[in-house]
């Protein structure tokens, strides 16, 4: 029987107009007067999910950061694993070799080494490889670009991070050039402090080897008491994977990367076409 409901928020959740869709919020509604929980798992910090989440009429549990931070419904820190300062460094030294961009992520702001100008250029190819549509000039006047410039904190040197003493969480990075991500990716992988995904083919996502949703999630609702198996699980993309794949029952969305939708127990339909609610409904909550 499922109990908990956790679910992805990019894709998932949030459609390209980075907006609940009414059906979806509706579906989430009619489980929890069902008595099912209901969990937030994102790769966003915690800022950056409730920009989108805050005027909605949602009462649930955050897990956030890819899993380095989780927090109960009354929205207070009860579990975080930040990547200790000096792994964030030695990752730092290693990805500097590389044309990439890089993000250290905490709860409340995402911190960029550089000059305002190379920042600003950041911050328009971070918005250009999501939405390949948009113009330099119409992305710098867009909201989403104010919205990310608003998170952002602009530093000169990682000591400048290493002064602040803000817990990292996670280390974004990207670029359009594929093949290198991959190389990246591998060196990375011999590095047994941290952990590495993606949420998107052009980007990887860093943190701490024991900060990952699937072990996060597991952590906080035993602690609740329930089982991995009272849990269901919504994703699209392959940080979603290895969540997906321990819960009770793992969907995948219809919009998901073929490898996810492999791994799941469930297929729904595409994000555009209220594929939560159809899934709600397909096991009979609606």
């Amino acid at each position: 029987m499922i109990k908990v409901i956790a679910s992805d928020m990019d894709g998932t959740l949030l459609g390209l107009d980075h907006k609940v869709a009414p059906r979806t919020l509706e579906a989430i509604h009619m489980a929890q007067e069902q008595g099912i929980r209901f969990m937030i798992a994102t790769g966003r910090n915690f800022r950056s999910a409730m920009e989108e989440l805050e005027e909605l009429d949602l009462e649930c549990d955050y897990l956030v950061g890819s899993g380095a931070e989780v927090r109960n419904p009354q929205r207070e820190v009860v579990l975080q694993t930040p990547i200790p300062i000096e792994v964030c460094e030695e990752l730092y030294r290693q990805l500097i070799k590389f044309p990439v961009s890089i993000i250290f992520s905490t709860d409340d702001f995402d911190y960029r080494i550089g000059t305002e100008e190379e920042i600003e250029e950041s911050i328009v190819e971070q918005i250009h490889l999501f939405h390949l549509d948009l113009e330099p000039e119409k992305i710098r006047h867009s909201e989403l670009y104010e919205r990310i410039c608003k998170a952002t904190r602009r530093i000169s040197d990682f000591a400048e991070l290493k002064e602040g003493k803000a817990p990292i969480y996670k280390v974004f990075i990207f670029t359009e050039d594929i093949p290198l991500l991959k190389r990246i990716q591998s060196v990375l992988g011999e590095n047994n402090k941290v952990a590495v995904a993606s949420s998107f083919i052009t980007n990887l996502e860093i943190t701490d080897v024991h900060a990952q949703k699937g072990p996060m999630l597991k952590r906080y609702i035993e602690s609740l008491g329930y089982t991995m198996d009272e849990v269901m699980v919504f994703g699209d993309s392959m940080n979603d994977y290895e969540i997906v794949q321990a819960a009770g029952t793992g969907i995948a969305m219809g919009n998901s990367v073929q490898k996810l939708k492999d791994t799941a127990d469930y297929v729904t339909d595409d994000i555009a076409q209220d594929g939560v609610w159809k899934a709600c409904r397909h096991f009979g909550w609606i």
